[in-house]
């Protein structure tokens, strides 16, 4: 037996750096026109319209932010209510946009008049709308209901 061919069948030690490893490939399953998620593709990570409003490092910084307003407000009211005041803006405008990116997502999906939206793909849109729509919602309720 060669070299290369011994080479061939040894398992392949992964590598010691974390960031070479790389996700086991999944074998295409899908068919080519089977309906997809809207704000999907086959290349790159998936793109779900609602799945998150904010990302977590986002919440993280703004959370952060807001409790030090709130831990400097005895020393000093004004300034404390300011960056209370910018986090908010920054929260809402970050939220705006958002939520202009995923529908201008959907719309497309849907509203084009150069594709043919089937039945199924149509039935996820709508679950799709339906979900964002729900969390908005649900977000706009009183405290404790």
């Amino acid at each position: 037996m060669s070299h290369n061919a011994e080479h061939a069948q040894q398992p392949q030690a992964e590598s010691p750096d974390p960031g070479t490893h790389r996700a086991p490939q999944t074998p295409l399953t899908e068919s080519a026109h089977a309906p997809r998620e809207p704000g999907t593709s086959t290349e790159g990570p998936p793109r779900r319209p609602g799945s998150e409003l904010l990302p977590q490092g986002e919440r993280d910084k703004l959370t952060l932010r807001l409790q030090q307003a709130l831990s400097t407000f005895v020393d000093s009211p004004r300034q404390a209510v300011g960056e209370a005041d910018a986090v908010f803006d920054e929260i809402a405008t970050h939220l705006t946009n958002t939520l202009t990116e995923q529908r201008c997502v959907l719309r497309e999906s849907w509203q084009d008049p150069d594709t043919a939206a089937e039945t199924e793909e149509l039935r996820l849109v709508l679950r799709q709308y339906r979900g964002i729509a729900e969390r908005l919602l649900h977000m706009s309720a009183p405290a404790g209901q």
